[in-house]
């Protein structure tokens, strides 16, 4: 059967000239870098949430070069909060390759472009799809939603023989002209009106073509990945404060590898135990205080020292993380080396009233901001 269907390509770009969205930032001169940016950011992220972040990350560093340049920590500053953190740290190491191979340009080839660090074949064809008007055809979770209920295409999603029908069904869409356009309206079309849940079929240009629509089986396509057994996992957090000059206020903060969860970004260090924590503690930085806590409050901590925060409970894509937050004060004064710097590296020093421009996990952040203002 052919895959061709001229009538799809000519719907949806009459649908996308009512109806798409023509003024994203990442529309206005939309440069392979800029394209490249939004991509990346929209990646399991939705438009709205992503804007801000966008434009707050373009103003900070509008070229590779700039990028490329900057401290890792002041990237993921601009991230925190945005998640799947592993983005950033690959958007940084392709403006360095990029500066590094290609002159800060990028490459004219899909396959050059696929060859840098955290680039894919679809954010490949993305890129020169909307920026330079090149056919290539893509293929995002909206896009396979649209060819899944409209093509009656079945399976897991993420299998390879669905993936291959997915991918020559959608190189056979894509049109020889208007390309960018059309990458914009597929896009949008999925995002809007193709929803996951409740799609707008009664509204939609392509129902009366649609196996999904004449079926009955919106809810049923695209079809379903195997489901993992969903995990959880539980962890002790050492707050640890101590006063710099002048009194204010520091927590300590260790930089995460950059495997697993929250890497490269910074947060306190964290333990499967109780007794480690206190161990650790006590062999790296030293003496307790008494029960009274920096701000005056006494008979919050238990009978070792430590008081228990509230707990920080975050969902990741296939696991729940509890955190179990204990607060210490030290004892002596950081200016007059009064506490001891952890040898365990790397390690800083994070004053609450001043805080760096460094990346946070978003539950560490709002952690740091509830001690800032006493929340805590």
């Amino acid at each position: 059967m052919s895959l061709s269907a001229p009538w799809f390509a000519d719907a949806l770009l009459a649908w996308f000239e009512v109806h798409g969205r023509h003024s994203l930032p990442w529309q206005q001169d939309p440069t392979p870098y800029r394209v490249w940016v939004s991509e990346v950011m929209l990646q399991q992220t939705q438009v709205a949430t992503v804007i801000p972040y966008y434009q707050r990350f373009l103003a900070r560093f509008p070229t590779v070069a700039s990028l490329a340049a900057a401290p890792l920590d002041e990237v993921l500053h601009l991230w925190t909060g945005l998640g799947y953190y592993a983005r950033a740290r690959n958007l940084k190491k392709c403006a360095e390759a990029i500066l590094a191979l290609h002159g800060g340009e990028f490459p004219a080839s899909r396959a050059a472009i696929e060859a840098l660090p955290g680039i894919g074949r679809s954010t490949a064809a993305a890129i020169l799809a909307l920026s330079r008007q090149e056919r290539h055809a893509i293929l995002d979770g909206n896009v396979k939603r649209v060819l899944a209920r409209v093509f009656g295409i079945d399976g897991d999603p993420g299998s390879a023989p669905v993936l291959e029908r997915f991918w020559a069904q959608a190189e056979a869409l894509t049109p020889t002209r208007r390309i960018g356009p059309y990458t914009q309206a597929i896009m949008d079309f999925g995002a809007t009106v193709c929803t996951r849940s409740r799609p707008a079929c009664t509204l939609c240009p392509l129902a009366a073509r649609c196996a999904a629509a004449r079926q009955g089986r919106q809810a049923e396509l695209p079809g379903r990945k195997a489901r993992r057994q969903r995990g959880r996992r539980e962890a002790f957090l050492l707050v640890a404060e101590a006063v710099a000059s002048g009194g204010s206020r520091c927590v300590y903060l260790e930089r995460r590898p950059d495997s697993g969860i929250w890497g490269g970004l910074w947060a306190p260090p964290q333990f499967e135990a109780r007794d480690r924590l206190v161990a650790w503690y006590r062999r790296q930085i030293g003496g307790l205080e008494s029960r009274e806590g920096l701000d005056g409050r006494q008979g919050l901590a238990g009978d070792d020292g430590f008081e228990a925060l509230a707990p920080i409970d975050h969902a990741f894509t296939h696991f729940d993380l509890h955190l179990r937050p204990l607060r210490v004060i030290c004892e002596g004064d950081l200016a007059a080396g009064g506490v001891a710097a952890p040898s365990r590296a790397p390690g800083r020093w994070y004053p609450l009233a001043a805080p760096p421009r460094v990346g946070l996990p978003q539950p560490i952040a709002s952690l740091l901001e509830r001690l800032r203002s006493g929340i805590e």
